[in-house]
């Protein structure tokens, strides 16, 4: 199934840039939808301490509504900064601290889930 023309696919490629511009870490974008049934697609990534996690968050935040006009329904983990969920109902993005994401191994859990291609062609990465 080709998400990248839908609207969830937009928001994710959004957030993954918006992600790639803060050096997050691991970028991933999983299709979860037939997987879960309650949204589409997963953004995951991480950050080696919880100053860029919450600069992440922000960024993500902040390029998500200016190119899509869209904010987060809600976040949660901002305040020990570990693991980040920001949920914009199709889309949820998932912003982890390296031993969190090591911790909780989430793309173990979703391995059989299709990855979406967030690079423009030619990009480095």
């Amino acid at each position: 199934m080709s998400q990248k023309n839908t609207p969830a696919a937009e928001l994710a490629i959004a957030a993954a840039r918006a992600i790639d511009d803060k050096k997050g870490e691991d970028i991933v974008i999983l299709e979860v939808g037939p997987i879960l049934g309650i949204t589409e697609l997963f953004v995951i990534t991480s950050a080696p301490n919880t100053r860029l996690v919450r600069t992440i968050v922000d960024e993500v935040e902040e390029q998500v509504f200016i190119l899509l006009e869209r904010r987060p329904l809600r976040v949660e983990g901002l305040t020990d900064r570990q693991w980040v969920l920001m949920d914009y109902g199709d889309v949820v993005v998932h912003v982890f601290a390296d031993e969190a994401r090591r911790f909780y191994e989430i793309e173990r859990l979703y391995r059989d889930a299709p990855k979406v291609e967030w690079r423009v062609a030619g990009e480095p990465g």
